[in-house]
């Protein structure tokens, strides 16, 4: 488990901002750096480690875009990347698999702006929040014209979706319906992936003959989605179907040695994944929570000041998931001393 240099190419400083990566360069440095530190291709690993940054993508870790997650201390997926990008350089030579998640939108889904009215025609503002009783009451309902888009021009239907979603979330013990800002829109700057991090998983990639196993969620216009391994609904009002788990990423997860998890935002897309993995996990084997890793300084809580501060939500799933056998560590731990990690030294 011996750790290797940080390559010379990695500024920590351009972690705050959008650049092209010159791809070409780096996968020439990444043979190198391979040859030079005796890395062998990942299909050779022993010991299979995966690693999933969740949704380290611009709109959630450049302060100019929307939905930043800033932490309580205001620079948080910025320092979260730098530590994130020099854990995968320093264990280049152990991480079997980069599977990165990629929240995925466009405009007209049910956590969006656009999706509803109020009796003035008007949409509700981002970071709104809409319960159940606000449906019910007549105060935000379906756009009409959005039934036209998702539901065949039946707007009755389209609108009991909306108050079984919203009753469903809360029977289920989830957030309320939040409608979020337009972000993480397909095709777009913010829906890439912040550069640092490109980088490191590209070099990765071309280092470690691996292949990265991108996973996109959150694309369903009738329902979120901050876990990439279910959707938050997953029937509608007629008890039809509308979303599905993500089967093959689960038994692929379950499948690894070690899992690893970072990314944003712990107290919403980590969380989630983190609890529906574990409840797979506790339906199969109790046992296997212990060889989930959780990167606790690589990630940070939404946190809009004087508006919303999850972090103790977050704080509160973290130490849920410890008690069930889940492993809280630090990207600055020698993997020496993470609990049951038994990496062969030769891999």
């Amino acid at each position: 488990m011996k750790e290797l240099p940080i390559p010379p190419h990695f500024d920590a400083t351009s972690a705050s901002r959008i650049w092209r990566v010159p791809y070409q360069e780096r996968a020439i440095g990444a043979r190198a750096w391979a040859c030079r530190h005796d890395l062998r291709p990942a299909a050779q690993d022993r010991f299979r480690i995966c690693l999933m940054p969740i949704d380290v993508q611009n709109t959630f870790c450049l302060p100019e875009f929307e939905l930043f997650v800033g932490g309580r201390s205001g620079r948080g997926a910025i320092d979260d990347n730098v530590r994130l990008c020099e854990f995968i350089y320093r264990h280049l030579g152990i991480i079997t698999e980069i599977s990165p998640t990629m929240d995925t939108h466009t405009a007209f889904q049910i956590f969006h702006p656009s999706f509803l009215v109020n009796d003035a025609g008007e949409n509700p503002a981002p970071l709104t929040s809409v319960s159940l009783e606000d449906i019910d009451s007549g105060r935000w309902k379906v756009d009409p014209a959005v039934a036209g888009i998702l539901a065949d021009g039946d707007v009755s239907a389209l609108q009991d979706h909306l108050r079984h979603y919203c009753r469903a979330l809360a029977e289920g013990g989830k957030y309320q319906l939040m409608i979020w800002p337009y972000h993480a829109m397909f095709g777009g700057i913010g829906h890439a992936l912040v550069s640092v991090m490109e980088e490191a998983i590209f070099f990765h990639g071309v280092a470690r003959f691996s292949r990265t196993g991108f996973q996109v969620k959150g694309d369903n216009p009738l329902t979120e989605n901050y876990s990439v391994l279910r959707p938050e609904v997953m029937e509608g009002a007629d008890g039809m179907p509308v979303a599905d788990r993500n089967e093959g990423l689960i038994r692929k997860l379950l499948e690894f040695d070690a899992v690893i998890i970072a990314g944003q935002a712990k107290s919403h897309c980590v969380a989630w994944t983190i609890a529906d993995l574990l409840n797979e996990i506790e339906h199969e084997d109790r046992a296997l929570a212990r060889k989930v890793y959780i990167l606790e300084d690589c990630t940070s809580p939404v946190v809009v000041p004087g508006v919303v501060d999850y972090t103790d939500d977050a704080d509160r799933a973290f130490r849920r998931f410890s008690d069930a056998g889940m492993n809280l560590v630090r990207s600055d731990m020698p993997l020496a001393e993470w609990p049951g990690l038994a990496v062969p030294e030769a891999t």
